[in-house]
């Protein structure tokens, strides 16, 4: 008996062998091939502005940590706050250290699993006593990796991985990116309150200096309600401005995960933005654009972080696609026990030490076409992808040019708005002193004072545009991510 159980034994064995031989050579290594990044140019990914063209060299932007970049002590101590409270974040965090958890399951699977499986049984036949059997193994399995299951899966999760740690630096570039948007925002805001309430001021005394021309007979009535009536538009332009002040304050609470408060910001011009070797005023620095630098194309793909992500997402596909080809080759397990059992045939007490020993191949040979439409959506998705990230460098390079572009357009725009400025005010002055030697209506002088509080406000506002064109791109290329 015992002889031909060994044989036995030698016979499946030796099927396995040659199964697994057999398909080995039909499938060649292919299954385990590795994942090669695709060679995408970006050359010219910038496109072919003379200004992008200007900018680039080997020095970029990127590289510079956001503590760098933003030089404001006040907001470095915000954005530190974000980092550290912002829920998104978090849960971009917890995100990485579920998939760090599946990695380690994954990598794991090439362990044999050892479980401890008591049974007992009592049963009866007829009249006779009842018979009492135990078994107290210890069963260990094995899944031989030959077809590359366990290794792609593997690969994949580890491809899932990166992901989440890149999806955390892009949640963090992103915070980065609108925590200074909305500090400078703050700071704009302040400038024009404060042009406002100066503004508010003067018209209030032209509206008083009206008020006594009329009064003794030099001026009419209407001329007293329109300068009124702009006096009062002034009012109304305050407290808009103090409610969308008291609305960006809140919007940072939200991105610091705490209820509404006051936020700390410095003046205007305090500080620099990104160059602090540059010369001159705050507004000198800021549209100084010979300190823009973007750096070269194939930069931009290492630095941002969609970019990789991209990368590692179609890298997880290639992986489940091959996952999906090793479906259709054999399965082999080895399984394993050893224990006191009293039931091995024959009941015998006390028990005796049972040693068992199996190999199983399983070959898929019909799966009702699942095995076949797994492998095909695993191959359409990995070519899904692949277009994803042709059009993820394509849009960064996009998205590079209208920085660059948003960035010369606030340089120039600031020439003109500061000029104008200077000759409004001059204008004002002017009509405002000869209306008060009665050589100028009201009409001119309410025109030169709302044309240059209008000038006041936008060369405000193009300043904020400015320092939102120049962080945009600096997150464009890569920035703030770590």
């Amino acid at each position: 008996m015992e002889i031909k159980i060994k044989r036995k034994n030698t016979i499946n064995l030796s099927f396995i062998f040659y199964s697994v031989l057999f398909s080995v050579v039909l499938t060649g290594c292919g299954i385990y091939n590795k994942y090669e990044q695709p060679s995408l140019s970006a050359d010219d990914a910038f496109g072919n502005s003379q200004e992008v063209k200007q900018a680039m060299g080997e020095q970029s932007l990127a590289q510079m940590s956001w503590r760098e970049f933003f030089t404001d002590p006040l907001l470095q101590q915000l954005i530190e706050q974000v980092l550290a409270n912002n829920t998104d974040l978090n849960s971009a965090r917890i995100a990485v250290a579920k998939s760090e958890a599946s990695l380690k399951a994954a990598k794991q699977a090439y362990l044999p699993s050892l479980a401890f499986a008591p049974q007992g049984t009592l049963s009866k036949f007829h009249n006779n006593p009842w018979t009492k059997t135990y078994n107290l193994p210890l069963q260990l399995s094995i899944d031989v990796d030959a077809f590359g299951s366990i290794t792609n899966q593997k690969r994949a999760a580890k491809a899932v991985l990166l992901q989440a740690q890149i999806g955390e630096d892009v949640v963090r570039a992103n915070l980065i990116s609108t925590t200074a948007q909305q500090y400078f925002l703050l700071q704009v805001l302040d400038r024009q309150l404060e042009i406002l309430t100066q503004t508010e001021g003067l018209w209030k005394e032209s509206l008083e200096t009206e008020k006594a021309l009329w009064e003794n007979g030099k001026a009419y009535s209407t001329a007293v309600n329109q300068m009124e009536a702009s006096y009062l538009n002034v009012k109304t332009q305050i407290a808009d401005t103090r409610r969308y002040i008291l609305s960006v304050e809140n919007n940072i609470c939200r991105l610091l995960a705490v209820s509404p408060q006051h936020i700390n910001r410095q003046a205007w011009g305090s500080s620099t933005l990104h160059h602090a070797e540059a010369q001159g005023s705050a507004e000198q620095q800021m549209f100084d654009t010979k300190y823009l630098k973007i750096g070269i194309p194939a930069m931009m793909l290492e630095n941002r972080p969609d970019i990789r992500m991209a990368n590692y997402a179609m890298e997880e596909a290639f992986y489940n696609t091959q996952a999906a080809r090793s479906a259709f080759y054999p399965s082999i397990t080895l399984n394993g026990s050893a224990g006191w059992t009293n039931d091995a045939g024959i009941v015998v007490n006390p028990g005796k030490l049972l040693l068992t020993a199996i190999g199983s191949l399983t070959q898929p040979i019909f799966a009702r076409g699942r095995l076949i439409a797994n492998k095909k959506i695993a191959q359409l998705t990995e070519e899904e992808l692949r277009q994803k990230y042709v059009q993820t460098v394509i849009d960064a390079g996009n998205q590079v040019n209208e920085a660059m572009a948003d960035c010369m357009t606030a340089r120039e725009k600031h020439t003109y708005l500061q000029r104008q400025v200077e000759v409004l005010h001059e204008a004002y002055t002017g009509t405002h002193e000869l209306m008060d030697n009665g050589k100028a209506n009201y009409i001119e002088v309410l025109t030169a004072q709302e044309s240059l509080l209008q000038a006041q406000l936008s060369q405000a506002m193009n300043m904020y545009d400015a320092a939102e064109a120049v962080i945009a791109l600096y997150i464009a290329l890569g920035g703030g991510s770590k």
